[in-house]
């Protein structure tokens, strides 16, 4: 007999690494109670009973008495998230037949059964659970419609095991699985807000009663296309246990009078009768526009059908309304009150976190095969070292790997032997990084192309069998070997980055640039000024309020051009890890009347929704020069835009704007008020020490000849700036690339490591470049700019139109 000792614990979601492993985390304490240790089954008593593998909490959930499990095992235990479930240990049987049925029609032959087999071994099942597998970054849903014997049993190598060829509706009335909380990544304040107001008033009913409130009716979700509206709605419904309906805007429309209207109130009338239930609306703007902007009468009839539906005389009881759009501003304004829709939730562009969240989603059972590069596995052994499951065998890998060559079969081959279980933590962590890496060069992808992007690595995959010849298009099967041969690579993903483009690069694209400050030679002074307008801020919020004051909105880099000031803002936004919103001035302006206010109210719209942002203008003297100068004054409203977001009546929360020119002497004078541009930064010609500093950083991957002297180059380029001296140093390597070339050193195929040794940067290949490119800033453009910085520090709010008027220097 099982210990029948029994706990009850709440329930919460699980973390995207265990979702779909058929497990559930409990602390240590509980585990104890119910004496069951790691691996082994417990029973989870809901409204409905399943069985599912016990691994121990994360530290931070110990002593919380929660349990952490994922939709699948959710669903088959009946129960919701903060639902109270009953665990003991199971009394399990060795399953002697397992009959599966999958959830869709799919084809499959003897090879596939076996495989399915093989990746079920050990997983306790019961009669009526779904299970979930991922194959090739799909994931196909199986329904356990029977087993011998009955109750709790687990699949073995031995069991027969058998998948019907009929879909589990045909077989029984399972409905299908559905979308759960933990398919949705990068949401996760989203996900709460729709929870409090959909999922409290359709369980808890009660609580609105006594607090004698009335639960909301309607939310609408709004953000860019692709960004995971329509999946959240289905979340949400499946997850509450509400009858569900969808009406997809267009559909509603009708040519026929009254019509459209009747399909509405019928929409209703079920959702009534099926209460608790939702209404998900999506594209609402197609069927409520605004009634002053559209001509037809059957469009604001439908609105005025909507209205009273949502809003009327008539009590809707349990009846919530989602509505979807990602056009908010073409949606009636009396929809958009409380009472109709309660709340509005934006979904916005995911960030780096959000972006691997949904990565991790898409690739759940995909079949990764990361790179087993020597200085991330040992970076991983290093980490792993510190856990006490792994200590000794991590210690031992690291010794063994030190001496072998950087082969990545080699390492694989070398961590596999030593232990099966690190080996597996090990490509575990390496996927993750690998995870994150791509999260990082997806700047601008909404969850659809993140999925886009999966699917075409699998598919980058598949290609490389079939380009191999082990895919037969005329065989009935694909073998279990071949199967088992399907890996995606490191390789795949970076193809599939060249198919798959973000949508959010239509709209204005928010991302972070990879320069560091060590890649800007010299301009210390310039470096510190900028880390304390922007990154102290971010880093020490506290200091900032202790010391009673609010940090800079503005800061505006002047200076010759090709001084590094485009270069300093990109890496303010990396170092201080902010969104990066980079705006060319001129391409604000358009030919439309309002249009070009327009485009400025956008943008900082957009950053105020992802901060913490850079908003870099550059070349900002083509969008706010000295009103009254333009005769069209399309600039003069533009300014008046600029001032009011920079300074006006809301609060720039998290948003700093960073300006460059090399024409101070035209803006207009009120942007250069402290309150919008509050430092003014001169960024210099470089001296010979910062001269020195950017020779360094631009012949860091240089091979130089012993002869080259970067102190005496420094010194012989007075007057260069940053830009110009990363131009002498490729043209010298031209020269060099030139010379071998000829000489036939360098041939076609000729491997890179075989050129670097053989051919190396002199310093006459230096000197020569020097000829082909002279220096950018001459004394007089120095003086003038060091006259404007004077006339700054002296507060005075403009330069006088004589001075440099009558100069054409830049």
């Amino acid at each position: 007999m099982a210990d029948k000792n029994e706990i009850k614990l709440k329930v919460a979601s699980a973390y995207q690494r265990d979702v779909g492993r058929g497990i559930v985390r409990v602390d240590r304490n509980a585990m104890r109670k119910i004496g069951v240790q790691t691996g082994d089954i417990v029973e989870i008593i809901g409204t409905k009973n399943t069985a599912a593998v016990v691994w121990p909490a994360y530290p931070e959930d110990e002593g919380l008495e929660i349990i952490r499990m994922d939709g699948t095992i959710r669903k088959n235990a009946g129960v919701g998230l903060g639902d109270e479930v009953t665990i003991r240990k199971a009394e399990v049987k060795e399953a002697q037949k397992v009959v599966l049925a999958p959830t869709e029609p799919i084809r499959f032959g003897h090879d596939f059964v076996d495989w399915l087999h093989s990746r079920l071994v050990g997983r306790p099942v019961v009669r009526g659970d779904y299970i979930r597998i991922g194959v090739l970054g799909q994931e196909l849903t199986f329904v356990v419609t029977a087993t011998t014997p009955s109750g709790v049993v687990q699949i073995t190598e031995f069991t027969e095991f058998t998948v019907s060829e009929k879909t589990v509706k045909e077989v029984t009335k399972t409905p299908a699985l559905g979308v759960t909380y933990e398919d949705i990544g990068g949401l996760k304040d989203a996900i709460q807000k729709i929870r409090e107001m959909i999922e409290l008033p359709l369980k808890h009913p009660e609580v609105f009663e006594k607090l004698g409130i009335e639960p909301p009716k309607g939310v609408l979700l709004y953000g860019p296309p692709g960004t995971g509206k329509t999946l959240l709605a289905k979340a949400v419904a499946n997850e509450a246990n509400a009858h569900f309906i969808a009406i997809n805007g267009p559909e509603i429309m009708s040519k026929y009078y009254g019509e459209s209207e009747e399909r509405l109130r019928e929409v209703f009338k079920e959702s009534e009768e099926n209460a608790p239930s939702i209404i998900f609306i999506d594209e609402i703007d197609a069927i409520a526009p605004k009634r002053g902007e559209v001509t037809g009468e059957v469009e604001k009839r439908v609105v005025a059908q909507l209205l009273t539906l949502m809003d009327g005389l008539k009590s809707r009881g349990k009846v919530i309304v989602i509505g979807a759009t990602n056009r908010p501003d073409a949606l009636d304004p009396a929809l958009r009150r409380p009472g109709r829709f309660d709340r509005e939730i934006e979904i916005g562009v995911p960030d780096k976190q959000g972006r691997k969240e949904i990565l991790q989603i898409h690739t759940r059972g995909m079949p990764i095969e990361p790179d087993f590069r020597k200085e991330e596995v040992k970076k991983v052994l290093k980490e792993l070292k510190q856990d006490d499951r792994f200590r000794d065998a991590a210690e031992r890998a690291l010794y063994k790997i030190e001496d072998l060559a950087d082969k990545e079969e080699i390492i694989r081959r070398a961590i596999r032997d030593i232990d099966d279980k690190l080996y597996e933590e090990v490509k575990h962590r390496l996927i993750d990084l690998l995870l994150e890496e791509l999260a990082e060069k997806t700047h601008g992808f909404v969850g659809a192309d993140l999925a886009a992007l999966a699917r075409e690595a699998a598919m980058a995959a598949l290609r490389r069998l079939i380009e191999e010849g082990k895919i037969d298009f005329e065989a009935e099967s694909i073998p279990k070997e071949v199967l088992e041969e399907l890996k995606v690579t490191r390789r795949d993903f970076y193809e599939a980055l060249k198919m798959v483009e973000p949508s959010a690069l239509r709209e204005v694209l928010l991302e972070i640039p990879n320069v560091r400050w060590n890649d800007i030679g010299g301009l210390e002074e310039v470096k510190q000024q900028l880390r304390e307008a922007v990154e102290w801020p971010l880093k020490y919020p506290e200091a900032f309020m202790a010391m009673g004051i609010n940090p800079p909105k503005g800061i505006l880099l002047y200076g010759p051009p090709g001084t590094g000031k485009t270069l300093l803002a990109k890496a303010v936004a990396t170092e201080s890890e902010a969104n990066f919103i980079g705006i060319r001035g001129p391409e604000v302006l358009s030919k439309w009347v309002g249009e070009s206010e327009k485009n400025i109210r956008e943008i900082f719209r957009k950053a105020r929704q992802a901060a913490p942002t850079v908003i870099f203008i550059d070349e900002i003297d083509a969008i706010a020069p000295r009103r009254g100068s333009d005769v069209n004054r399309v600039t003069d409203r533009l300014i008046n835009q600029l001032l009011t977001e920079m300074d006006g009546i809301e609060e720039n929360s998290g948003v700093v704007v960073i300006a460059a020119t090399n024409r101070p002497d035209i803006l207009d004078p009120a942007l250069l008020r402290p309150g919008r541009f509050d430092r003014i930064i001169l960024v210099p010609a470089p001296d010979v020490k910062a001269r020195l500093e950017i020779f360094k950083v631009h012949t860091r991957n240089v091979p130089l000849a012993k002869d080259v002297n970067l102190e005496e180059l420094a010194k012989r380029t007075e007057g260069y700036t940053g830009a110009d001296i990363e131009a002498v140093v490729r043209e010298a390597a031209f020269n060099t690339m030139r010379r071998a070339i000829s000489e036939g050193i360098i041939k076609p195929g000729t491997r890179a490591s075989d050129i670097r040794e053989r051919v190396k940067v002199t310093m006459r290949d230096f000197e020569e470049a020097m000829k082909k490119v002279g220096p950018s800033v001459s004394e007089e453009t120095m003086e003038y700019y060091k006259r404007i910085e004077e006339m700054f520090i002296k507060k005075k709010s403009e330069v006088k139109p004589t001075e440099g008027r009558d100069r054409t220097i830049l």
